[in-house]
């Protein structure tokens, strides 16, 4: 037997446009608006990266370590992965 989370009512405000596109969001995954909009949040508050996935980034930002791939040889490339 699950255990219920409290939860507490509130409101915001929000454009129409981006209301509009969480409604077309939460429909596409068959959630309600709500349990979309709570999981969007809860993603974007307990994201945080590893250290491992934090130096990556870092790496890609200092554009250090970058590879040139030449499309012609894409897919030889994705191979060697």
């Amino acid at each position: 037997m699950e255990a219920t989370i409290p939860r507490k009512q509130t409101a915001f405000r929000l454009s129409n446009e981006l209301l509009r596109r969480l409604k077309v969001e939460a429909k596409k995954q068959n959630r309600s608006l709500n349990n979309f909009v709570e999981s969007v949040l809860m993603d974007a508050v307990y994201r945080n990266p590893n250290k491992e996935t934090l130096a990556a980034m870092k790496e890609a930002r200092d554009n250090r370590d970058l590879e040139t791939i030449n499309l012609e040889n894409l897919e030889g490339f994705i191979d060697s992965l």
